[in-house]
């Protein structure tokens, strides 16, 4: 029960590894609201984890829908002790493809927009409308959802990485401003999770994937949902500003 009494919000809750995340929190004793843009999904989590959990739809990038869910948390709880900012979305292209000389395609604007919007400014909006809270309380965590791919890059996801590492350099910002408030801040960065959204694709490459990480497997989303209960708990009170890796040991290269 590390996490007993707790208020913890984790967004992008309703599947993968925020839904693992909000399993691991109620079994440690959290009170767990999870936001999600996907309304079914959201609801039959809550079906399926039972009491302890509630659901909001909700978009991340819409800035006023936050305050307004947050604010809510805080009427019904009185506090708010976690912030897990873990919604995000892929738009992978390469930034141009070329053929005998002649661009051929090139990574869309709007996809590179959105994968900003959701992935960094959705952290943005849920961490300022979250803090000031925090604040006056004296406490809190703030954990963001990085990636690997956020430290040593990754062919055709311009937008994603940028989005990732953009969410480090946020996380070290936040942790130096917020410190003095008793505020920890830090980030994990999962490397391939075997989510319903990968494990869609080919064997071949899910192969491929399993052959680069040294330990041998994909992730499990609970082993993203263990690193944030550690980084969320008393156990991690002097750890602020770092990047944890939970990755089977890889490092991505082109």
């Amino acid at each position: 029960m590390r996490l007993k009494d707790k208020i913890a919000l984790i967004t992008g809750g309703a599947a993968g590894i925020g839904k693992a995340t909000a399993q691991r929190f109620l079994e440690e004793g959290a009170q767990v609201v999870i936001c999600d843009v996907n309304e079914q999904a959201g609801q039959a989590t809550v079906e399926e984890l039972g009491s302890g959990i509630a659901f909001y739809p909700l978009d991340v990038t819409d800035r006023q829908a936050v305050q307004g869910w947050v604010d809510d948390v805080m009427e019904k709880h009185g506090r708010v002790d976690i912030l897990i900012n873990n919604a995000g979305l892929l738009r992978d292209h390469l930034l141009v493809k070329v053929k005998d000389g002649e661009l051929v395609k090139q990574m869309p604007e709007a996809d590179f927009d959105r994968v900003i919007a959701v992935n960094l400014k959705g952290v943005f909006n849920c961490t300022q409308a979250v803090a000031p809270y925090m604040i006056r309380q004296g406490s809190g965590v703030i954990l963001n959802a990085s990636s690997i791919v956020g430290l040593d890059g990754n062919f055709g996801q311009t937008n994603y990485v940028a989005s990732k590492a953009g969410v480090i350099g946020m996380t070290k910002v936040w942790a130096r401003e917020l410190g003095r408030y008793g505020i920890r801040v830090n980030a994990v960065a999962p490397g391939f999770i075997a989510t319903d959204m990968l494990m869609q694709m080919p064997e071949k490459i899910l192969e491929g994937m399993r052959a680069r990480t040294p330990l041998g497997r994909l992730g499990e989303p609970r082993d993203v949902a263990n690193a944030y209960l550690f980084l969320a708990s008393d156990e991690a009170s002097f750890i602020s500003g770092a990047v944890l890796r939970v990755d089977g040991g890889i490092v991505v290269g082109t």
